[in-house]
């Protein structure tokens, strides 16, 4: 369990069981009272070399922004819910577009609420609605501190409609292994090669873990997904992406290859993560590649159009090869 070095929080997570309980879980940790969640002056001040010992913060909350937004790939809406940030570092993090170097992790302690909502546009819905849960954060990451995820796959099983699901790039899934979730639960593992996640996607679980955690998934009977992503064009990437999948396939099960699907998403960057990342990890991978990349709106990056449809063509034809039988979702 995530074990910070402070705790920021609003007053008023002590009305909730959960404010109580977390504080109580971490009796032991200097705590700070915030007004609001989301501007933590002396943390939003601090220099951009700070931003790993920014992550090392715990801020709890309450979730007051409920706005479901239309999605139109594996789900129907992007669903704020029980966390935003991480404890990771990924060089390449979108959070930090949105919360520059305050993408460390926040929890929100009004679960109840917020499940409800899901449940009651679920019901009301013509149609079996699917609500991405996980946009903001990485449920599984947040479970060994909150329990949230148990908690919401107990209860949203007990319903009569709709699907929940979240991506991860962690393996610590045992707990949720032996919840009865009715087959309402779709798990998207986030997969990259072992180069990428040991020197881009800094903190999160090593690849051969999050193939073990998949077949254990599967074993316990929830939908799954892999989710390539992001993509990124690093030297001989044809070269670690195709060994990618041959270890994939050499080691999923075939429970999991039954009817897994894929989803592909190449990495946009942004002049946040330049600054953020020369600053606090001089060292690192230097992400921005202007012989490969082109602007996309104020101060973002995308790779060009004649790369990401080299990339295009190369997953679709490596993943007809090594996995014949299941589908792409979607490459974007």
């Amino acid at each position: 369990m995530f074990k910070p070095n402070y705790i920021y929080y609003e007053k008023e997570i002590e009305n909730y069981t959960l404010g109580k309980k977390l504080l109580s879980q971490y009796s032991d940790i200097p705590k700070i009272i915030i007004d609001n969640h989301n501007n933590i002056e002396e943390l939003r001040k601090k220099n951009n070399k700070e931003f790993p010992n920014l992550k090392k913060n715990l801020i709890i909350g309450i979730r007051k922004t409920h706005k479901f937004v239309e999605n139109h790939k594996v789900s129907d809406y992007l669903v704020p819910y029980t966390s935003s940030g991480c404890t990771a570092m990924c060089l390449y993090c979108y959070l930090v577009c949105n919360y520059n170097k305050c993408a460390y992790l926040r929890l929100f302690v009004n679960r109840e609420q917020m499940l409800e909502k899901i449940k009651k546009v679920a019901e009301k819905s013509d149609k079996e609605l699917t609500f991405e849960i996980g946009s903001n954060s990485d449920l599984i990451l947040e479970n060994t501190i909150t329990g949230n995820l148990d908690w919401t796959i107990e209860q949203f099983s007990k319903t009569n409609k709709g699907y929940l699901t979240f991506p991860t790039k962690f393996d610590m899934v045992d707990s949720i292994c032996n919840i009865e979730h009715k087959g309402k639960i779709i798990i998207r593992m986030s997969v990259n090669p072992e180069i990428v996640i040991n020197k881009i996607e800094l903190g999160t679980s090593k690849f051969i873990n999050r193939i073990n955690a998949i077949n254990k998934l599967k074993n316990s009977g929830y939908k799954i997904g892999i989710l390539i992503a992001p993509v990124v064009f690093i030297e001989n990437w044809k070269e670690e992406y195709e060994n990618l999948l041959k270890i994939l396939a050499n080691n999923l099960s075939d429970k999991v290859k039954k009817d897994v699907f894929f989803e592909i998403i190449f990495m946009t960057y942004s002049y946040v993560h330049r600054m953020i990342n020369q600053d606090a990890f001089p060292n690192a991978i230097n992400l921005f590649n202007k012989e490969l990349m082109t602007g996309r709106g104020r101060g973002k990056y995308m790779y060009k159009s004649d790369i990401k449809q080299e990339g295009k063509n190369f997953f679709i034809e490596k993943l007809n090869f090594y996995f014949p039988n299941n589908n792409i979702i979607y490459i974007v």
